[in-house]
């Protein structure tokens, strides 16, 4: 193993004032004024992104992700406005390439196949071997411009979110595994000349027939099988969806030989994004002694702060950062680079911060402060899979066309769903719903436990029990929103709901979870709510005969109808963040 990511965004979003915040890219709107770029803006994330790589490169960290090729490229063809901005952006984040090079961090720029503008419309349109064209151009120069560049991260199952504004915004380009070969073979060449890397994310979101790359050996074979250079790395997800726990390890790590990437979401976008502990070190321990038999692992990728679509805003390893994810960052890098277990890496991410955990005086062998945090990490870890997720739901293995279904569905980035449909299609899942209710309220006393385990400890500017109190007063309207889920209806429960979020509004500070409630009942039968699933939902990977005619290709053909009813059976903020709910219909 040899290569070891950090994403470099963090700096980019410092005094962004949007109310929720795309996490998934830099915010190019945001450093721009009317005359070009916000140099001022600038400077600043210079002095973040030098105290970034110099923590990170300390780590163990040997290069770093930035956003992002469409940027960077000077065409003749753009108009002059955009040309001199582009030229603009070209300096600074030369600028920044430097300071990673100072710190012995090469450079790996993201893009997504295909970025568009006006202009590339009408030069390109959607032509495979234009597009190969130009891009194999951009990058050959760029390769030349700047040399600290170790090469590029190509995305091509997802593209940008539906509220990206700017000069370029990507689309879904590639459909099909032999149009992804097709790239990849022609663009491998300009990558090996300049002994670069390109590092191609089998991530998708379930879009068109190459959509299910990410778990699919047959679209894996198809779109990889016989390629065999040394610039080509293949990088995955821990599981076969999105970061999320309770996924097996994806066994696409042990299908061939090629070079791949193992990627770990630091800041969890699902899960808080460090605004209460989520400790990840226990599942990552296990995903790595299991990747020790995979052939051709060189690297890890740990994102410290991108991904989703929150309120949430602490920025990994700068002002305003959590303890919560940079404990993630360390312990990540010390199990995968260090070979150190997980309660040493624990100890390890102690030390850096308050020296040697050892107390000098302790004759009756108390606990230490480090014993506290290590408990507290442990039982944030249960906490977590307790009450947060539904365990019983989450480790189903349901598929949906091209994708698997997320284990976690009531509460999703920033957002609390507590309303009837919820109601009904968890109660689809769960069998013993008295005991996921006592599983809720004995993970509540868990975190009042983490509480006083937090209070304890002599360091309350680093271990905030601000961020425990703040999870406390969350996870209870989680424990309480499982005695509607699972119990029976009753309409004072409902009151008491909308009581407890009148409360959370008035006394939990900012930023907090949105609690979208509405008990008004679903009209479809509980008895049809399952025979819908049973048709669109499978239990196995394969596709059953009913997936191939229908679920898969009929069902996007008239989706168009489908659409129009979109609204009364999916939340808002799924039709209108990221891609849209659209996408998974392609």
């Amino acid at each position: 193993m040899f290569l070891f990511l950090i994403d470099g965004i963090g700096p980019f979003f410092r005094g962004l004032e949007e109310k929720r915040v795309n996490w998934s890219k830099i915010p190019f709107s945001h450093l721009e004024s009317d005359d070009g770029l916000d140099l001022g803006r600038f400077q600043s994330i210079r002095e973040d992104f030098r105290r970034l790589t110099a923590k990170t490169s300390s780590l163990g960290f040997n290069g770093i992700t930035l956003d992002d090729v469409a940027h960077l490229v000077e065409c003749d063809f753009y108009p002059p406005p955009l040309r001199s901005k582009i030229a603009q952006y070209r300096q600074e984040l030369g600028r920044l390439f430097e300071i990673a090079d100072d710190s012995g961090m090469q450079v790996y720029l993201t893009t997504d196949l295909m970025f568009y503008n006006e202009a590339l419309e009408k030069h390109l349109g959607h032509d495979p071997a234009k597009i190969c064209a130009f891009l194999s151009s951009a990058f050959d120069a760029l390769f030349q411009d700047f040399p600290q560049l170790g090469g590029i991260i190509l995305r091509i199952g997802e593209s940008d979110g539906l509220d990206v504004r700017g000069d370029f915004k990507s689309k879904l380009t590639v459909r099909r595994p032999s149009q992804a070969r097709y790239f990849l073979e022609r663009l491998l060449p300009v990558f090996e000349q300049h002994r670069k890397l390109l590092i191609f994310r089998t991530w998708s979101v379930g879009a068109y027939s190459i959509g299910d790359l990410i778990w699919n050996r047959d679209t894996f074979d198809r779109t990889f099988g016989g390629l065999d250079s040394k610039s080509l790395v293949i990088s995955m997800k821990p599981g076969e969806s999105d970061f999320f726990r309770f996924l097996p390890l994806n066994k696409l790590f042990f299908r061939s030989g090629h070079q791949k990437i193992f990627e770990v979401q630091a800041r969890r976008e699902y899960e808080g994004c460090g605004e209460y502990p989520s400790f990840i070190g226990r599942h990552l321990d296990d995903y790595r002694r299991q990747l020790e038999d995979a052939e051709g692992l060189v690297g890890l990728s740990v994102w410290c702060q991108t991904g989703g679509w929150t309120k949430f805003k602490r920025l990994t390893y700068l002002e305003c950062s959590s303890i919560w994810n940079e404990l993630n960052t360390e312990v990540a890098i010390d199990l995968f680079k260090h070979g150190r277990t997980v309660d040493e890496a624990i100890r390890a991410s102690w030390i850096r911060r308050f020296g040697d955990p050892d107390p000098q005086d302790n004759p009756d062998e108390k606990p230490s402060d480090l014993d506290r945090l290590t408990e507290l990490l442990r039982l944030s870890d249960e906490v977590i899979e307790e009450l947060l997720y539904v365990d019983e739901l989450a480790e189903q293995k349901i598929f949906f066309r091209r994708s698997r279904l997320p284990p976690l569905l009531s509460v999703y980035w920033d957002r609390v769903l507590i309303n009837h449909s919820m109601r009904k299609l968890l109660r689809c899942f769960v069998a013993d719903g008295d005991a996921k209710i006592q599983q809720g309220w004995d993970a509540v006393a868990k975190i009042r436990r983490m509480i006083e385990l937090a209070g304890a400890i002599d360091r309350p500017e680093h271990i905030p029990v601000d961020d425990l109190i703040f999870q406390l007063q969350t996870f209870e309207i989680l424990a309480l929103a499982r005695e509607y889920y699972f119990g029976p209806f009753h309409p004072k429960l409902a009151k008491k709901l909308k009581k407890r979020r009148r409360k959370y509004k008035k006394t939990v500070r900012k930023p907090r979870y949105t609690l979208n409630m509405d008990f008004a009942p679903m009209s479809l039968r509980s008895v049809y709510l399952r025979w819908i699933l049973a048709v669109f939902l499978r239990r196995k990977r394969g596709y059953r005969l009913i997936d191939q005619v229908f679920t898969v290709r009929a069902l996007a053909a008239i989706y168009p109808i489908v659409h129009r009813f979109e609204h009364r059976l999916v939340p808002k903020f799924a039709r209108k963040q990221a891609m849209g709910i659209e996408s998974i219909f392609r």
